[in-house]
């Protein structure tokens, strides 16, 4: 047998020998009982089997043949979470040979979900948990949930990402109190409110909020604008 043959035999095995999962992040912003400011949070399932029995991780599940990965991401979430998220989107693969104890790449996505579509009802073994908070997950999920975090943060300062997180109506205080929870930190509401309304994202509604404060004009985006710049590939012929 020739090298170009043993080669060739060695990487059929190792094809052989390699599964394809999808996970998905899925992020939506919680308000703990007396805190002033919601937190980003995400939902974690409880693994049931070896390896890592007992231990936190992503939602996900086995790439099906038949299926493409956008659809198994759509899936696995729904059927280990009961959540449909409101954006969707591709976010890294992760490969590592020691990741796993069997060859396993996943092709992880990340999501976000309003807080009014999280269900009431608890989902057996899943549970929700401070992004910026967690235990240690198993697998390199501990790793994924840092970048997707990352990748939010970094999108939020140039896309209109942030309608993932809110109502289709919705105040400029709403919609900074979302962008302070992303980035961690205060923004000053003068300048907040000059630069959103310079972007043109948002349109102003005739309808008000009312409440114990003056009211306050809602807003909505622009449908025309993109949920972020998805690039050649994002579009649909």
């Amino acid at each position: 047998m020739t090298r170009t043959s043993i080669l060739s035999a060695e990487t059929e095995a190792a094809v052989d020998t390699t599964r394809v999962a999808v996970s998905t992040v899925i992020f939506t912003l919680r308000r703990a009982p007396r805190s002033e400011a919601p937190s980003i949070a995400l939902p974690l399932v409880r693994r049931t089997r070896d390896p890592h029995e007992g231990q936190w991780a992503l939602p996900g599940g086995w790439l099906d043949v038949a299926e493409g990965l956008d659809a198994a991401a759509s899936r696995t979430l729904g059927e280990t979470t009961g959540l449909a998220p409101s954006y969707l989107e591709q976010l890294y693969a992760f490969g590592a040979v020691d990741r796993s104890p069997t060859r396993v790449v996943s092709i992880v996505y990340w999501a976000l979900i309003r807080p009014d579509e999280v269900p009431d009802e608890s989902v057996e073994n899943v549970r929700w948990f401070d992004a910026v908070d967690l235990p240690l997950l198993a697998f390199d999920h501990n790793e994924i949930v840092d970048y997707a975090l990352w990748r939010l943060r970094n999108k939020v300062g140039y896309s209109r990402i942030a309608h993932g997180l809110l109502a289709d109506e919705f105040t400029l205080a709403e919609l900074r109190e979302v962008y302070e929870s992303v980035l961690g930190r205060r923004l000053d509401p003068a300048n907040f409110r000059r630069q959103v309304e310079n972007s043109g994202t948002l349109i102003p509604t005739d309808r008000f909020r009312t409440g114990s404060h003056r009211p306050a004009r809602l807003y909505r985006y622009n449908q025309d604008v993109e949920l972020a710049d998805r690039g050649p590939l994002g579009i649909r012929h």
